[in-house]
């Protein structure tokens, strides 16, 4: 851990009468668990779904206990109270920021030493081996002999899932992704045990995006067995109807495949691809997956045409010809392949179903500036032209950059505090500072792009 110098006297802070050590009797709870675990081996009683409940909340207890007592925002004098005094303290970091962490058997906990409030901890061991893993096959097992005791079941399963949230978040704070991970994916299958406790697909999503992650960073085999799992587990969500609110899931989906394309280039390539279709599809406005399918076809060769995108599109709006995001994902497309004349044909759309939105408007603008600045480049780029035509040229782009105002200072009037709008108009208007009333609106919008600097 990187050292960081604190007062000594912020040190004293924790000076608390408490006990000396962690509330964590490790003997008495092994002996807990060795209890129950021979509860399964009498044939009297393992045929009763009580015992795996019993067995089921055991494990969940343990599994909970070590960090019980611990939650973001807790006063260190609460924690210390309830937990006793750290076996020792240092000075670490957390993210970044600088902390003290309190060492104790099974948990190092990190403490912000401007407010002395639990920032995050860093779980070390378990009182025993899969023990989350173990008390979701037993409350599994309960709940097959006996659904009667659905409710029962649930009240634990809910606790240990909540357990697994919070360590999986914890976990991913001291940059323990993997272990994060397997967290989520644990909290996802206990929410499974029984109907009445609907599993939120956000959890699984959370594991599949931290292996992902971790594998776009590994190497070598560490890195394949990641995509594979993130791979798994992003398919077993989507197959129950699951995707985020903004799509992302399908852009995870695709770096899987495409992680994994060394083991079969045309079967995985062709998943990859697919994945960012179905993505765009569903969630035509995600410029995530969008920049993703226009780099994908850029680096694979034969992998596909960007007019794919167009067609898919197209179809798409002759079965909805009102949906505004169809629209605007198809100026976004457009806009990528620079054919700006459709690209502004779609965002006019965008405009006529919703006159009165933000982006329709804004974006309708900023789409006639890239068609102008293409126009721009390519005259700059003519050095075999004279200077009355380099002119006569550049007065007509001039009066397309022109067409961009009416749109942005109607995105302006719906959201005057948009910066990026006030300083397009600024820097619109002094360009055409030349033509009839454009120093008055140059004046205006500078004022207030000052402002807003």
């Amino acid at each position: 851990m990187k050292k960081f110098l604190f007062l000594a006297s912020a040190m004293l802070m924790f000076a608390l009468p408490a006990a000396n050590a962690q509330k964590v009797n490790t003997s008495t709870e092994l002996n807990k668990l060795q209890k129950v675990d021979l509860s399964l081996e009498n044939p009297k009683k393992n045929i009763k779904a009580a015992t795996w409940l019993a067995h089921g909340k055991a494990y969940t207890d343990a599994y909970i206990l070590p960090t019980k007592e611990i939650g973001r925002g807790v006063p260190v004098q609460v924690l210390q109270m309830n937990v006793g005094e750290p076996r020792n303290m240092v000075e670490g970091e957390l993210q970044g920021t600088p902390m003290i962490v309190l060492d104790y058997e099974y948990v190092d906990i990190y403490v912000n030493p401007t407010n002395y409030l639990i920032e995050g901890w860093n779980q070390k061991k378990e009182i025993k081996e899969n023990l989350a893993q173990t008390a979701i096959a037993s409350l599994t097992k309960a709940y097959e002999m006996d659904p009667k005791i659905e409710s029962k079941v649930a009240a634990v399963a809910l606790n240990l899932a909540n357990a697994l949230m919070q360590q999986g978040d914890a976990l991913n704070s001291v940059g323990r992704i993997l272990d994060a991970a397997a967290c989520f994916e644990l909290a996802y299958r206990a929410e499974s045990i029984v109907p009445s406790t609907t599993a939120n697909g956000d959890i699984l999503f959370n594991a599949g995006m931290l292996l992902t992650m971790h594998a776009s960073t590994a190497t070598g085999e560490d890195a394949m067995a990641a995509f594979a799992k993130g791979e798994q587990l992003f398919t077993e969500v989507i197959s129950k109807g699951y995707a985020d609110a903004n799509g992302h899931i399908y852009y995870y989906l695709f770096h899987c495949y495409y992680g994994q394309k060394s083991k079969n280039p045309e079967e995985y390539l062709a998943k990859a691809k697919e994945a960012l279709l179905t993505g765009i599809k569903l969630f035509p406005k995600n410029n995530t997956i969008l920049d993703g399918l226009m780099q994908f076809y850029t680096a694979e060769e034969g992998v596909g045409d960007p007019a794919e995108l167009t067609a898919m599109i197209e179809n798409s709006l002759k079965d909805d010809p009102t949906n505004y995001d169809l629209w605007f994902g198809r100026g976004r497309v457009y806009n990528a392949i620079k054919n700006y004349d459709e690209c502004i044909k779609s965002f006019a759309k965008c405009a006529e179903l919703r006159p009165d939105a933000f982006d329709a408007n804004f974006y309708m603008g900023y789409f006639i500036i890239e068609k102008a600045n293409d126009a721009i480049n390519t005259l700059n780029s003519n050095s075999g032209i004279s200077y009355e035509e380099y002119e006569a040229e550049n007065a007509k782009i001039n009066h397309i950059y022109a067409e961009a105002i009416p749109w942005l200072e109607k995105a302006h009037a719906i959201n005057p505090s948009d910066v990026a709008t006030i300083e397009f108009l600024n820097s619109l208007c002094f360009r055409l500072r030349d033509m009839d009333g454009m120093m008055d609106k140059y004046n205006k919008y500078h004022e207030l792009y000052m402002q807003s600097r």
